[in-house]
């Protein structure tokens, strides 16, 4: 594992304020958050707050916001979020070289709504592919050497298949000394064995189970009667 630890010091902010309203943020102000598994996965409803996490996480490690390889850092004009300039992690035993040293940091932030802009910016032309296969090139050919991968939400171009590709790269990765964490709403994903699952909503952060998940007992109900949902919503 490349960090063990995130945290984050505030003084004078207004709590009644974005980011610092939210609930993941303030415990994580309060609490910090433990790193326990070489894979994390942050799950949570839309405005939970879990990218707001994720990209301050990959900001704290010098990562570009708008997304892209540590070779890349700061190449769009995108400012750090308020978040991300407070943000600090204490590194794992992995990790400490690259925390000392900015030269040696590898890692790459994908995240869903500018992937395609970053792949292409790193000349791996993502134009001659599909959306969900400019992914994949980027799994392949980013994915490779330990250091902190950071992923907002990677399912949203993947089809079934190409999201079990995905986690093969990620235990790949993870067995060569690689660090996950990635914000998701894939019960497929959140299903690999092994990884930490970190529940975020209004009560702020809790580690659940996969079976436990409120996104894995919605899908299993959908699939065992589709009917029980769609009649509140169609004709």
């Amino acid at each position: 594992m490349i960090v063990e630890r995130a945290y984050a010091h505030v003084d004078g902010e207004d709590p009644e304020e974005y980011p610092w309203s939210v609930s993941c943020v303030r415990q994580l102000l309060r609490e910090g958050l433990r790193f326990t598994a070489p894979v994390t996965f942050l799950v949570g409803e839309n405005g939970s707050g879990k990218s707001t996490l994720v990209e301050a996480f990959a900001e704290a490690f010098g990562l570009d916001p708008y997304g892209g390889s540590h070779d890349w850092q700061y190449a769009s004009h995108r400012t750090k979020s308020a978040l991300g300039e407070r943000l600090r992690f204490d590194p794992a035993a992995g990790g400490r070289q690259m925390m000392r040293s900015w030269a040696a940091r590898k890692g790459f932030f994908l995240r869903a709504e500018t992937a395609l802009d970053a792949l292409r910016r790193e000349r791996m032309a993502p134009d001659e592919r599909s959306h969900g296969e400019g992914f994949l090139v980027a799994f392949r050919d980013k994915f490779i050497k330990p250091g902190l991968y950071v992923m907002d939400e990677p399912e949203s171009a993947l089809s079934f298949g190409s999201c079990l590709e995905l986690l093969g790269h990620i235990d790949q990765l993870t067995r060569a000394g690689g660090q996950i964490v990635c914000a998701t709403h894939s019960p497929l994903l959140t299903a690999l064995p092994g990884a930490d699952i970190v529940e975020v909503g209004e009560h702020g952060m809790r580690r659940v189970a996969w079976g436990e998940l409120e996104l894995v007992d919605h899908w299993r109900r959908y699939l065992g009667d589709p009917g029980a949902y769609l009649r509140h919503i169609v004709g």
